[in-house]
């Protein structure tokens, strides 16, 4: 399994390894002892999948607010995501910026997005899958989200198209105007 830092501490590239043969293969997508061994004590308590029909489906960006804060790692196992974690922990350093990454089922990369982190994704393909773990269970009222295309954040999704959103992420607030009283 290989670790990869991205531009925001504690966003990390998860590669695991892929042993194939004539059959096909197989993969370890998580290892306790092998995060441990990277200083992530993280205990999964949930996971979680997702199906989107549509290529351009957006979903996120999503987050937990304290006590309930999550970690999550990401992956995609049918079809391609551009997956985008923001950082919204006030007094951060690289408060506001994001880091972007396409997870395929063909790549198998994951992205381990830890609390403190806003977390969304687009689909680049119809007939896309997403799996993730967290390591604390959702809480209704630790929900949040922020708008998919906050001008202060500008997150540059890679797909030409209007994306197909639910009703409670097309009136998600801007970063600036979520009550910072309840982050990290």
């Amino acid at each position: 399994m290989n670790f990869t830092k991205t531009n925001l501490e504690g966003v990390l590239v998860v590669e695991p390894a892929v042993f194939g043969d004539h059959r096909g293969w197989f993969m370890e997508t998580y290892n306790e002892a092998k995060f441990q061994d990277q200083s992530l004590g993280y205990k999964f308590v949930q996971d979680n999948q997702s199906y989107s029909a549509v290529k351009g489906t957006l979903r996120g960006l999503h987050f937990q607010l304290n006590p309930k804060a999550q970690t999550k790692l990401v992956r995609c196992t049918r079809g391609s995501i551009y997956d985008v974690a923001v950082d919204i922990r006030q007094g951060s350093p690289s408060y506001g910026k994001w880091f972007g990454i396409e997870l395929t089922a063909e790549n198998k990369k994951q992205l381990l997005i830890p609390k403190g982190f806003a977390h969304g994704f687009i689909t680049l393909t119809e007939d896309v899958e997403v799996q993730y773990k967290c390591d604390e269970l959702y809480s209704p009222e630790c929900d949040g989200g922020i708008l998919w295309n906050d001008p202060d954040i500008g997150i540059e999704w890679p797909i030409n198209v209007t994306p197909v959103l639910s009703a409670k992420d097309e009136k998600a607030p801007l970063l600036k105007d979520v009550s910072h009283n309840f982050f990290y």
